[in-house]
């Protein structure tokens, strides 16, 4: 089963498009161990830099942020906000660093897999 990738960069314009709410989207966080294997090997690929994509297969649509590489481990990654409106889908997201107590030694590379329903809109990354 092929899928198909789409990169889209944060900040795109979406000038004269309608950005009203129609609803929140439901998702789920996707571990590793639950990633299609073409998707994993795109973000093995892509997760030494900062990346904002989209991944679909013919039943979802993939929403990954990654925030790069970081000195030390202990990271989370909040999602603020996933909805529909009439032209796109709306994503926003936070890195939050690990309290000083937290830090776990090493480099890390923290990212966040979203899976949602397959909706043919473009992704706006906020």
């Amino acid at each position: 089963m092929a899928g198909m990738v789409l990169v889209l960069l944060a900040g795109c314009g979406m000038t004269g498009e309608k950005t009203d709410k129609i609803r929140d989207l439901e998702f789920t966080v996707v571990g590793e161990e639950r990633q299609p294997e073409e998707l994993k090997k795109i973000l093995e690929e892509k997760k030494a830099e900062e990346f904002k994509m989209t991944y679909t297969d013919q039943e979802y649509l993939y929403i990954c942020i990654g925030y790069g590489e970081q000195a030390t481990g202990g990271y989370s990654i909040t999602v603020n906000e996933l909805y529909l409106t009439e032209n796109a889908v709306y994503v926003s997201t936070n890195l939050i660093g690990p309290a000083p107590e937290e830090k776990k030694e090493g480099t890390s590379y923290p990212y966040i897999v979203l899976k949602t329903e397959n909706v043919d809109k473009s992704v706006v990354f906020d």
